[in-house]
């Protein structure tokens, strides 16, 4: 299976729990963007969080940077983008074991 290098990026994210939830920043659909610059292997994201002040916040950051970093060799810029999370934005199906759905 031939797949493109934001693919597997955001497939790499998987492994980046939020310990609060449970769920990884993908499900939870938090990555909102990813720009990859195939010339340089280098990519930006941009992610936001459950909440404005979530207490795991840098630290949910700099893990999906350092899990980026393995992907993009060039390395991973993270941004904060301003959009608020809401449970609409989980991929179908994520919400069922946390009891949302």
């Amino acid at each position: 299976m031939v797949t493109t290098k934001d693919e597997e990026l955001m497939e790499s994210l998987r492994v980046v729990i939020d310990p609060e939830i449970g769920l990884n920043v993908v499900e939870l659909g938090l990555i909102r963007g990813i720009d990859v610059n195939e010339a340089d292997d280098t990519a930006n994201l941009t992610m936001i969080l459950t909440t404005p002040f979530c207490p795991y916040g840098p630290q949910l950051i700099e893990q999906v940077r350092m899990v980026g970093n393995k992907v993009m060799s060039g390395g991973v810029t993270v941004e904060i983008g301003a959009e608020l999370w809401d449970p609409s934005m989980m991929e179908e199906g994520a919400g069922g074991d946390w009891g949302l759905f």
